[in-house]
């Protein structure tokens, strides 16, 4: 299977890929087109690659009575729990709509299938990739059906134990190379004792053959750029134009200055993730020409002599000495002139030392 593999039409993941990230709108848009449309300009204004909702069947999400309970929250769009969410629930024309804009506005554009039907409509609709919803990510006859469609998939794990997601991965991988699996706990905001970082990389060892990613929901964005320093290959949060909106989901999720500065984040930890190549680089130069320390002599050193470790000593010195981390290789070896006390030790001055070496 592919470490590295294309999650949208020209956007790799994983590998040196630049982290994938997603903007979580859900719905945080109170049902309102015209809100969702500002939001899908808002997360590619701020520099996410994918605006992201979720689409359900009702009927196929939840049984008649769950429906049909009363629903006296202060988020409460209805009096049950079904006209609460029929009033978030966009039609198939409107999410053809917005997928439209999202198009024109120029940023990735996809749902969670919040259950089978849901799925179908996406694949339908040729979204780039199926968002598997932490709810769903022990739904096993979904999971195969949703892989056998050949889509690239990103798998939340919330609520799910090691074992059950280590048969999310067989299951998945069985009809399809192209996944993910985010760490992910699900409560909304999430404290940061319960977000386990460390999942990820138990992840990347039991799975280490594809991308490991995050999905947060915590306050702030802190722990989502530790996440990516830990390998995080895509990342995904909440969003919302107004933390106070109703809805249960707002108070967890990153305003427009939040996301942009968490992408900013994001993108400046990657650049500062190097090579793990430990080495001097260019940019110490300056600072190694001025302050690097090189061998000096201790004493006054006559030509002929075979240096002895006491007759020499460190310091940052001008000219440049033989570098300080070799000083034992000059031992036993000849001055081929006087060399005054305090005097820098070239590689000139020893007999048998290679101008050739790294001084």
């Amino acid at each position: 299977m592919p470490l590295t593999f294309e999650l949208c039409p020209g956007r790799m993941i994983g590998g040196s890929n630049p982290c994938f990230i997603i903007a979580e709108i859900g719905q945080n848009h109170q049902g309102d087109v015209e809100i969702a449309k500002k939001m899908i300009k808002m997360a590619k204004d701020c520099g996410a690659d994918c605006a992201k909702f979720q689409k359900s069947e009702l009927e196929c999400k939840f049984n008649k009575k769950a429906l049909e309970r009363p629903y006296n929250s202060k988020h409460s769009w209805g009096k049950t729990y079904g006209e609460h969410k029929r009033h978030l629930e966009f039609s198939h024309e409107q999410y053809r709509e917005l997928q439209k804009y999202a198009t024109e506005v120029g940023i990735f554009f996809t749902a969670s299938g919040m259950d089978e039907m849901a799925v179908e409509f996406l694949h339908e609709l040729n979204v780039p990739f199926f968002k598997v919803a932490s709810l769903d990510a022990n739904n096993f006859p979904y999971l195969e059906n949703t892989a056998k469609k050949g889509r690239p998939m990103v798998v939340s794990s919330g609520m799910q134990s090691m074992e059950t997601m280590r048969r999310v991965y067989q299951t998945v991988k069985q009809h399809n190379e192209n996944f993910t699996i985010l760490q992910c706990t699900s409560a909304y905001p999430l404290e940061a004792e319960d977000v386990n970082l460390r999942v990820i990389t138990e992840y990347q060892k039991e799975f280490p053959d594809i991308p490991i990613g995050y999905s947060g929901h915590e306050i702030g964005i802190s722990i989502s750029v530790a996440a990516v320093a830990m390998g995080a290959k895509v990342v995904e949060r909440h969003v919302t134009l107004d933390k106070t909106w109703k809805g249960n989901d707002h108070s967890a999720s990153l305003e427009p200055a939040e996301l942009a500065e968490l992408v900013r984040s994001i993108r400046l930890v990657e650049r500062a993730m190097g090579t793990g190549i430990k080495q001097m680089l260019p940019c110490e130069k300056p600072c190694h020409d001025k302050l690097g320390k090189s061998v000096v002599a201790k004493v006054k050193i006559p030509k002929g002599t075979v240096l002895t470790l006491d007759m020499l000593t460190v310091k940052a010195a001008e000219p440049m000495g033989v570098r300080a981390e070799v000083i034992f290789q000059l031992v036993g070896k000849s001055v081929t002139q006087d060399i005054d006390e305090d005097e820098s030790v070239v590689p000139e001055m020893v007999e048998g030392y290679s101008k050739n070496k790294k001084n």
